[in-house]
């Protein structure tokens, strides 16, 4: 059934966002994030302290919508007033692992006693830190910080091992402050 839609969000204090040709800029403290969002039917406003989305005679596709750029807003508000962080654990059971940043690249050496060290190049907005046998990866953006985060767990995965017995590698522990059940 078509009905009006009316959704707002309300916008934290310290926290400024602008929105152009569907395109979402949210800053604040700890950075700036962008996303494009954009639906023909949606309409999309920044009035002071609120975004509102409004759909004439929308359907439920709309409103699933409409709740899913609210999902996403939330998200990135939450990014640049506190970072959204990862944190990895380094397993090493024969080979001692070196693991470092230099710069913007992410260097793991004598991964299973090999002898070219695996290298990453980390992206834009992201901060990756190594303490003792943790890999901490921090980003405004989630999407930014949980990608960095995959790829360097799978920069240490080995097809055909058992991963019961071979259980060398870096793996994720923690997403957002809640830890990960294997």
């Amino acid at each position: 059934m078509k009905q009006d839609i009316h959704e707002e969000l309300e916008i934290s204090e310290g926290i400024t966002a602008h929105v152009e040709y569907g395109i979402f800029s949210i800053k604040g403290a700890k950075g700036e994030v962008k996303k494009s969002l954009h639906n023909p039917k949606v309409k999309v406003s920044v009035n002071n302290q609120l975004i509102v989305f409004e759909a004439k005679k929308g359907t439920q596709r709309e409103k699933r919508l409409i709740k899913a750029y609210i999902a996403h807003l939330k998200s990135m508000m939450r990014g640049v007033s506190q970072l959204h962080y990862y944190k990895l654990k380094i397993c090493s059971g024969h080979f001692p692992m070196n693991v470092s940043v230099k710069g913007s690249i992410f260097e793991i050496k004598n991964f299973v006693g090999e002898t070219v060290p695996r290298t990453l190049q980390l992206k834009e907005g992201v901060k990756v830190s190594v303490d003792g046998h943790f890999v901490i990866v921090e980003s405004a953006d989630k999407e930014k910080a949980g990608m960095t985060a995959a790829a360097i767990e799978k920069m240490t995965k080995r097809a055909a091992f058992d991963k019961r017995i071979f259980q060398d590698g870096i793996f994720i522990i923690e997403k957002d402050g809640k830890p990960i059940i294997k």
